[in-house]
């Protein structure tokens, strides 16, 4: 890190953002210290990137507070919303918004100029910021002849040149192709090291928020579904919406029935349920039994046919559905009885044609159990020990 580089924690509390009588951010709050690597991750229109521009300033909160270091930034009541040019904040736009007319160099140096850096200092930082983000060879291209990665460079370069306290980016690797994607990602994860700045990170990608960040707050319906860092929400996830966004695949959710003690699927016997998750004088609660890809088997029955499963055998039938390599392994998908798709890895692949019936077998106690609200059962490390790792 840079010795003269900024750098500040980050801070929101309770903040909202409401449009008309929807809210977009519902009361979020959180809190990562100075350098660290925030990702926004969740699906189109959960409210990260609504998120990011509060913290940019090109949006207003309409109740909370935003803390850059210990400096208030914005607060909901209006007493106070600092300009988007002195909050130190650099922000990287999903379509790069380079200046067409104006070289590599000239995009580069003109938010220097505006802050009205010297000549010489502009000219000295510039070459320093195309070293960095090696692109010096293109210092004198203009935007429409350079591609599209080289692009996405020159932006990255432009919004560190000034040597902001937080780096904003809004998706800034969807408009490459995948193998320009993971290369991007480990030279936007050198830059953030360099320069010591603390960085937010908007994407609806799971793979790229598990390789880049050291915290996720996982998003969902304007809410904060998770936090934490990438590790505990892959081994320890709160929700079952959790459980089926992270991961490579994502852990599968069968819903059962808690029935005398017992999960139940069909007819078909899940395992032990969490001690409790029926009580209230319900005869049965229904839940939802999270299974990890590699705790599945599959059984394939000769000839193309399977037996009908006996009930608590602990066997649901299911139809063969596709299969795909991953790394050493294969991840067969199949569908239940009830249209739910589960994925199951497995060393080799299967030899089945779509719709063809097999038996998915399930282990002796699911990985985690979540109640009917969606959220992890307080009792569920009662059934599984501890959560898979």
């Amino acid at each position: 890190m840079s010795p003269d580089a900024p750098t500040a924690s980050l801070t929101l509390s309770q903040l909202r953002k409401d449009f008309g009588s929807a809210a977009a951010v519902d009361g979020i709050s959180l809190s990562v210290p100075a350098g660290a690597f925030l990702v926004l991750l969740g699906p189109s229109g959960c409210g990260k990137t609504t998120t990011l521009r509060m913290l940019a300033g090109l949006e207003s909160p309409t109740g909370g507070e935003i803390r850059f270091g210990d400096r208030v930034i914005a607060c909901g009541d209006g007493s106070v919303d600092v300009p988007p040019s002195q909050r130190e904040a650099g922000l990287v736009f999903q379509s790069y918004a380079l200046w067409p007319h104006k070289t590599v160099r000239a995009n580069i140096e003109w938010p220097l100029t505006v802050a009205g850096w010297d000549r010489r200092a502009r000219r000295e930082r510039v070459d320093e910021v195309l070293d960095m983000v090696a692109i010096a060879p293109l210092a004198d291209r203009y935007p429409g002849e350079i591609s599209g990665g080289q692009q996405q460079r020159v932006a990255i370069a432009r919004m560190i040149a000034p040597r902001p306290a937080m780096l904003l980016f809004d998706e800034p690797l969807s408009n490459l192709d995948a193998k320009l994607r993971v290369d991007t990602r480990s030279e936007l994860m050198r830059i953030h090291r360099a320069t010591g700045a603390t960085s937010v990170y908007v994407t609806h990608d799971q793979v790229e928020a598990m390789t880049m960040a050291t915290h996720i707050a996982l998003m969902n319906d304007g809410r904060i579904e998770q936090f934490g860092t990438p590790r505990e929400l892959l081994d320890e996830p709160a929700t079952a919406f959790a459980a089926t966004f992270i991961g490579t695949p994502p852990a599968n959710i069968v819903r059962c029935r808690a029935v005398a003690g017992r999960l139940v699927a069909g007819g078909t016997d899940c395992g032990p349920a969490p001690q409790g998750l029926s009580d209230g004088g319900e005869p049965e609660a229904r839940v939802s039994a999270m299974y990890r890809a590699e705790s599945l088997r599959l059984e394939t029955a000769v000839h193309g046919s399977a037996d009908r499963p006996m009930s608590g055998t602990g066997r649901l039938p299911a139809v063969f559905a596709d299969q795909v390599p991953m790394a050493d392994r294969w991840v067969v998908g199949v569908q239940l009885e009830d249209g739910t798709r589960v994925s199951v890895t497995r060393g080799a692949p299967v030899e089945l044609r779509v719709g063809d019936p097999l038996l998915l077998v399930l282990p002796d106690a699911p990985d985690a159990v979540f109640d009917a609200t969606g959220r992890v059962h307080e009792a569920t490390a009662q059934v599984q020990g501890t959560v898979a790792r």
